[in-house]
C-alpha cells in the first residue's frame, strides 16, 4: 500500500547519508521532498502542512544541531512524526464491565464492512471471547446471506432473523433497528460477551443513511462504532470521515484493503483530521489477514525499518510450542536435520500466512521488494511435494538419494530432476548451517546469525582449544635427548596401575597424615579404624 511513499522517503533520507553537519538548506531541501512525497500518497494537504512544520521546527533545533548523527536524527524525528499522524498510541477495544461488549460497524458500501465483521469475530474469538455477529444490514442485495458465509468460516454464530433482500430489484423490507436491538438481547441470553452488528452503507453520504445509523446506535448504545474506511478511496476518504464523525460520533477507524497498490495516504490522514485512532487494519482477502493497528509500528513499515514485532506475535499465535520444543532439544543433542524435520519447519511457517508478507516487515525489505513480489507462493508446495515423494528412509539419510532415487522422487511429485537436485543442494546448506550452529560455530552464517549466549560458548570453545594446545606445545622439547625422556616418561604413566589416579605407583607409599584430614575421616577412605 505505502510502496511509492517508502521508496520517496528512502530516497530523501539516502541523500543525507554521509553528511557530518546539516546546514539549514539541507533540512530545508528535506522538508520539501518529505512535502511533496507526502502529497504523492494522498495525504490531505492540512496535514502534510502541520507535519512538515513540525519536523522543520525540531530540525533546526539543539536536538539535530548537537547529534553526533544528524542524518539519523532526520529519520528519527520522522518517524516520531509519522506516529503521531497515525494516532499516537495503540488504541484498544473498551470491553463492557458488564453484559456483552456491542460493536457497531459503519461506513460507506463497498468498504468491506461485512468481511470485515468476520475477521473481527474471529480476531476476538482468538483472544478468549465469545463474539456474535447480527446482520442488520437488510437492504444490500444477499448481504445477510454473505455475513452467515463469513461467520460460518470464522466459527462465530450470526444473528438473522431477516433474509434481507436478495436482488437490487427487491424493495427493502424489515427494520434494521430492531434486528440489531433483538441481536444484543440474544446475545446477552446466550451469555456471548461480544456483539458485532453489521449495518447498512450507501455509495454515498446521504441523510437516509445517516438516520438509519444514527437510530441503530441510540438503540443498542454500543461500547465502540467503529468507521470501516476503503484505505484505496483516495483525497475523498478525509470527507466521508469528517460526514460519519459528525452523524454518528464513530470511536475508532479501520482500514481495509490495506494490502491494495494504491498511495493509501488518504485513509492515513482520517485519524489526524478527525482525532480518532486507526484501531484495525484489514491485509487480505481471507478471515485471518486482520490485525490490531499500531501506529509505531506502521510508521517502521513506511520508513522500512521493518515490523519484527508483528512477526513475532504472529510466529506466537501459530507456532506449534510441542513441535518447538522437540526441535530445540533435537538441536542441543546435535542431532542431523532431517528432510523429515525440514518438512515441519515448513509447515510452521506455512501456518504464519503470507510467505511475501512476513518477509515485507523485515527492515531493509523494500530494497528487495522487486524480487519478493516475483515470490511464487505455490513454491512451498512444490517442495513439500518433493518431500513427501522420498521414502521414511531417504528423508532420514539424503546422502542415499543417487540419480535413479531423484528420477523416482521427480516424476512422483511432478517436477523436473533439475528442481530436486537445486533442493538438495539447498538442504545440504541448511544442514552445514544448523551443525555451525550447534556446534557454536558462527563463521560463515549469514548476517553474522547467532543464537543468544551461542558466542560466548563458541569464544570459550576456542579459549580452551588454545589453552590446551599451549599445552600440548609446550610439553615437547626440542632436545631429541630430552624428548626420548619424556616420551619414556609419558609411556610409564601409560602403564601406570589402574587403581591410580595420577599415574603413581599403587604400592607406594601413602602417608594420610599428610593431607591434614579431619578425625575420624580415614574410615571413609578405607584407611584403619
Amino acid at each position: 500500500m505505502f510502496n511509492s511513499l517508502s521508496d520517496r522517503l528512502a530516497n530523501t533520507f539516502k541523500n543525507l547519508r554521509g553528511k557530518g553537519r546539516l546546514t539549514e538548506a539541507d533540512i530545508d531541501a528535506t522538508v520539501r521532498e518529505i512535502r511533496r512525497a507526502l502529497l504523492d500518497a494522498d495525504v490531505a494537504v492540512p496535514v502534510v502542512r502541520e507535519f512538515a512544520a513540525h519536523i522543520k521546527e525540531r530540525a533546526l533545533g539543539a536536538e539535530v544541531s548537537e547529534a553526533l548523527n544528524p542524518s539519523q536524527q532526520i529519520v528519527k524525528i520522522v518517524n516520531e512524526e509519522l506516529q503521531q499522524i497515525l494516532g499516537g498510541e495503540t488504541r484498544r477495544i473498551n470491553m463492557a464491565k458488564s453484559g456483552p461488549t456491542i460493536i457497531m460497524l459503519a461506513g460507506l458500501q463497498g468498504a468491506g464492512k461485512t468481511t470485515l465483521a468476520g475477521k473481527l469475530a474471529k480476531w476476538l474469538k482468538g483472544k478468549g471471547h465469545t463474539p456474535m455477529l447480527v446482520a442488520s444490514d437488510l437492504q444490500r442485495p444477499n448481504a445477510v446471506n454473505q455475513l452467515k458465509v463469513i461467520g460460518e468460516r470464522a466459527g462465530v454464530p450470526v444473528f438473522a432473523p431477516h433474509p434481507g433482500v436478495t436482488s437490487e430489484f427487491e424493495e427493502a423490507t424489515g427494520n434494521p433497528v430492531q434486528v440489531a436491538r433483538d441481536g444484543v438481547a440474544e446475545a446477552r441470553a446466550k451469555l456471548h460477551d461480544v456483539v458485532i452488528v453489521d449495518t447498512a452503507g450507501r455509495l454515498g453520504v446521504d441523510a437516509e443513511l445517516m438516520a438509519q445509523a444514527r437510530d441503530i446506535r441510540d438503540a443498542i448504545e454500543p461500547n465502540e462504532v467503529l468507521f470501516v474506511i476503503d484505505a484505496m478511496i483516495g483525497q475523498d476518504a478525509v470527507n466521508t470521515a469528517l460526514a460519519f464523525n459528525e452523524g454518528v460520533d464513530f470511536t475508532g477507524v479501520v482500514l481495509s484493503k490495506l494490502d491494495g497498490d494504491a498511495r493509501g495516504g488518504a485513509a492515513l490522514s482520517v485519524a489526524s483530521v478527525t482525532g480518532k485512532p486507526i484501531m484495525f487494519a484489514s491485509t487480505g482477502e481471507n478471515v485471518d489477514d486482520f490485525e490490531q493497528f499500531h501506529p509505531d509500528r506502521m510508521a517502521s513499515r513506511i520508513l522500512d525499518m521493518g515490523d519484527v514485532l508483528t512477526l513475532i506475535e504472529q510466529a506466537e499465535a501459530s507456532w506449534d510450542k510441542a513441535e518447538a520444543d522437540r526441535m530445540a532439544q533435537k538441536f542441543v543433542d546435535q542431532e542431523d536435520f532431517t528432510f523429515d524435520d525440514f518438512l515441519a519447519q515448513m509447515q510452521q511457517i506455512r501456518k504464519m500466512g503470507s510467505m511475501k508478507k512476513m518477509l515485507m516487515m523485515m527492515p531493509g525489505a523494500a530494497q528487495i521488494r522487486q524480487q519478493l513480489e516475483q515470490f511464487d507462493e505455490k513454491e512451498i508446495d512444490r517442495v513439500e511435494a518433493i518431500v513427501r515423494s522420498m521414502t521414511p528412509h531417504e528423508r532420514v539419510a539424503p546422502k542415499i538419494i543417487n540419480g535413479s532415487r531423484r528420477a523416482r522422487i521427480a516424476k512422483g511429485s511432478g517436477v523436473t530432476v533439475s528442481e530436486v537436485n537445486q533442493l538438495m543442494e539447498r538442504f545440504a546448506q541448511a544442514q552445514k548451517m544448523m551443525k555451525k550452529l550447534a556446534s557454536g560455530n558462527m563463521a560463515g552464517l549469514p548476517g553474522g546469525m547467532q543464537m543468544p549466549g551461542m558466542a560466548a560458548a563458541a569464544g570459550q570453545m576456542r579459549k580452551n582449544n588454545k589453552k590446551n594446545k599451549g599445552k600440548n606445545k609446550k610439553g615437547r622439547s626440542g632436545n631429541p635427548a630430552k624428548r626420548e625422556q619424556q616420551a619414556l616418561a609419558a609411556q610409564q604413566k601409560k602403564q601406570a596401575p589402574a587403581g591410580s589416579s595420577f599415574g603413581q605407583q599403587a604400592n607406594q607409599d601413602f602417608n594420610m597424615e599428610d593431607m591434614n584430614l579431619p578425625k575420624g575421616f580415614e574410615k571413609f577412605l578405607g584407611g584403619d579404624k
